[in-house]
């Protein structure tokens, strides 16, 4: 819309079987329980210390901790004992980028809304999707199957082909390699006909939704473009087709757009 481990097995040292429906939340917390038994001023634990810590048999947390070795979670000093690795910084790093984004966006998201009494969008892109961060609801605007948190195919949406008309090639063509998901009668199925709307998109910094996400919304998107030019995300305003005219709003979405983007270049 402009605007959806494998079971282990028993444990020795007391842990029950774990049935396949409990089998994944109970590893999953596990894991959290020994990342987060570091505390501030930890140098590097030894696997008696997370043992103690964590409450969980040592046999589990040798275990454990070698996939949280296998996948860079933690490492292993020239001692043996584990410590937290780069891998969960540079993650960490995301996160806190992806909330000052949210933060940076708010007044202009604020701003569109009270402007149109439509609903405003900040979104991204991951893979062949758009997630968005956050979103400002308008009075006057359809209730929208769009969430916080939530996702929706990037090529149905503007925001979306904002954001893909000005990412890296190997990008848009991974998309277009794949299936685009008919969302509604007038999504955008054929990839040479999304492909020639990227560049046009891409000349005039403005991508619209024309009931492409849902019948009777229009949509109209600008992408935030970081120091390199390519798209970091994307704004938009969403309305009732009988309602909103994209001609109108659309320099509005575009004019905060450009000027988001130079806060955050």
């Amino acid at each position: 819309m402009c605007a959806a481990d494998r079971d282990e097995p028993a444990e020795h040292g007391g842990e029950s079987t774990a049935t396949p429906s409990t089998a994944t939340p109970s590893t999953a917390t596990r894991l959290a329980a020994i990342l987060t038994a570091f505390r501030p001023g930890d140098g590097a634990l030894s696997v008696s210390e997370l043992a103690r810590r964590t409450g969980l048999p040592k046999s589990s947390v040798h275990r454990l901790t070698g996939h949280l070795l296998d996948e860079g979670f933690v490492e292993r000093t020239e001692r043996g004992r584990l410590r937290l690795a780069l891998k969960l910084f540079e993650i960490g790093q995301l996160a806190l980028q992806q909330r000052e984004l949210v933060d940076a966006a708010r007044p202009y998201l604020a701003d569109l809304r009270e402007a149109t009494r439509n609903t405003a969008h900040l979104a991204v892109l991951e893979g062949s999707e758009v997630v968005y961060l956050d979103i400002l609801r308008g009075p006057d605007a359809p209730t929208l199957p769009s969430r916080v948190g939530g996702r929706f195919p990037a090529h149905a949406t503007s925001v979306g082909k904002a954001i893909l008309a000005f990412s890296p090639p190997h990008v848009v063509d991974a998309l277009l390699a794949g299936e685009l998901e008919r969302v509604s009668s007038r999504t955008v199925t054929a990839p040479g006909l999304l492909r020639r709307q990227l560049a046009t998109i891409a000349e005039e910094g403005i991508a619209y939704d024309r009931e492409e996400s849902g019948v009777g919304v229009v949509c109209a998107g600008a992408p935030l473009l970081g120091s390199d030019g390519t798209a970091v995300g994307a704004l938009s305003l969403s309305g009732w087709t009988t309602r909103m005219r994209l001609e109108r709003v659309a320099p509005a979405v575009r004019t905060a757009a450009l000027a988001l983007s130079r806060m955050l270049a």
